[in-house]
């Protein structure tokens, strides 16, 4: 009786956003991979099919995971603010969310559009690009880039793949920085200068508002341009 009941009670504390959560964590800690229903279960000293009642299957848990992290992010108020200090706040939000979790990347943009949070970050992202006047087409086309892009920066932050044990980072540092430089100065000559740079981003924060400045500064100019077809409009075939 008091196994059942114990039983019963992992499994009332099971919740999905609880599954989510644990999932997430696990990625955090051994990569996306690592990520199954029978792993989890495992975690939490129950049965799969204790689970099975949020998810059924691995697709289902990656939805769930993806759509705890939409969750998570804390869209900034309106504003009277200009609309690219606005888009720029909002992707800073998105960042902020992700940043800790990298593993996830690629669980978030095909599933921007499958729950409620994402839909509220597109609907926002995309609000704002009209603001800026784009036109339906370049606003779907853009917002879709904005959020890939920002996904994209974590993915590809210079040393993510080194070990997080200090010591064992400095050493893959150190290698990847060695390979680097070795390479013939007279075929590769601007990666082995940028040898440090791509071995390690010494300087995170700075890393990603450089790329946000530029995301965002390249929006703002091409909005101010005019569409293909308009007055002013430069044709492709020009010059």
């Amino acid at each position: 009786m008091a196994n059942r009941k114990t039983a019963a009670a992992r499994q009332e504390r099971l919740s999905r956003e609880v599954i989510a959560d644990s999932a997430i964590a696990l990625a955090d800690d051994e990569g996306l991979e690592a990520v199954t229903i029978r792993r989890l279960a495992q975690r939490h000293h129950v049965t799969p099919t204790a689970l099975y009642w949020h998810f059924k299957e691995k697709d289902q848990l990656l939805d769930g995971m993806a759509e705890r992290l939409f969750a998570d992010v804390a869209l900034p108020p309106e504003s009277a603010d200009p609309w690219p200090r606005q888009l720029r706040a909002v992707l800073e939000a998105f960042l902020a969310v992700l940043r800790p979790h990298p593993a996830l990347a690629p669980l978030l943009p095909p599933r921007v559009l499958t729950s409620t949070a994402g839909m509220a970050l597109t609907e926002r992202t995309l609000s704002l690009l009209r603001q800026g006047g784009l036109p339906p087409d370049r606003t779907a086309e853009v917002g879709g880039y904005l959020l890939s892009a920002v996904v994209a920066l974590v993915a590809a932050e210079p040393g993510r793949e080194h070990p997080s044990d200090e010591e064992e980072r400095e050493d893959a540092i150190r290698a990847k920085r060695a390979s680097l430089t070795a390479l013939s100065p007279r075929r590769y000559p601007t990666v082995v200068w940028c040898a440090d740079a791509l071995a390690d981003c010494a300087r995170p924060d700075e890393y990603y508002a450089f790329n946000l400045d530029m995301l965002i500064g390249g929006v703002t100019s091409m909005a101010r341009l005019p569409a293909r077809g308009e007055a002013g409009a430069v044709s492709p075939d020009a010059g």
